[in-house]
């Protein structure tokens, strides 16, 4: 496991260690799991758009009012 040095100011590193003890867990596991999250989102973004690239050729009869789409 590499280490990172990261900077912010003394009071929100304090607020970060209480949430993270608050939540019966260290400020280092803590970011790890942003950290985690962080770097799946561009691969999330990707599967949503290879969904919506899937799904394309799918017409939906649209664009309808209000009120023909209360109507269905």
């Amino acid at each position: 496991m590499k280490n990172v040095t990261l900077s912010a100011g003394a009071d929100l590193i304090e607020k970060a260690r209480a949430v993270a003890k608050s939540e019966n867990t260290t400020l280092n596991a803590a970011f790890r799991e942003w950290l985690e999250s962080y770097a799946r989102r561009k691969g999330d973004v990707e599967a949503f758009r290879a969904v919506m690239e899937s799904l394309k050729h799918i017409d939906a009869g649209g664009p309808y009012t209000r009120e023909e789409m209360n109507e269905r």
